[in-house]
């Protein structure tokens, strides 16, 4: 069964840290991009950021653009998404999603997936 399981979300603090993972099972990562998503109430999904199955491309939202760093292990199956200097505004569900072809300028474009984790729940507040 294909399936992308996020893990490592929480409560943290303005300023805080936390490591977000995306493992895989039912397939192999290597072939695939790998897409970090969120999602606040009331707004809609949007990207945070997107790797190449080769390492050779990655894109950030400018939003995140120097907090949070985006970087995979092929031989663990997963994905990994740091995310420093956390501000409120990072609230959301994160989401990972997976798909074949890499694409800069439309990996942000959810549309492009084939396969989604369930999410998990990050909160920025004192």
């Amino acid at each position: 069964q294909v399936q992308l399981v996020e893990s490592g979300g929480g409560l943290v603090q303005p300023g805080g840290s936390l490591r977000l993972s995306c493992a895989a099972s039912g397939f192999t990562l290597d072939d695939y991009a790998i897409g970090w998503f969120r999602q606040a109430p009331g707004r809609e999904r949007e990207g945070v950021s997107c790797i190449s199955s080769s390492l050779g491309s990655i894109r950030y939202a400018d939003t995140v653009k120097g907090r949070f760093t985006i970087s995979r292990d092929n031989a663990k199956n997963t994905v990994y998404l740091q995310m420093n200097v956390l501000k409120p505004e990072d609230t959301a569900v994160y989401y990972c999603a997976a798909r074949r072809l890499f694409e800069y300028y439309a990996c942000f474009n959810p549309a492009g997936y084939s396969y989604w984790g369930q999410g998990t729940q990050v909160t920025v507040s004192l």
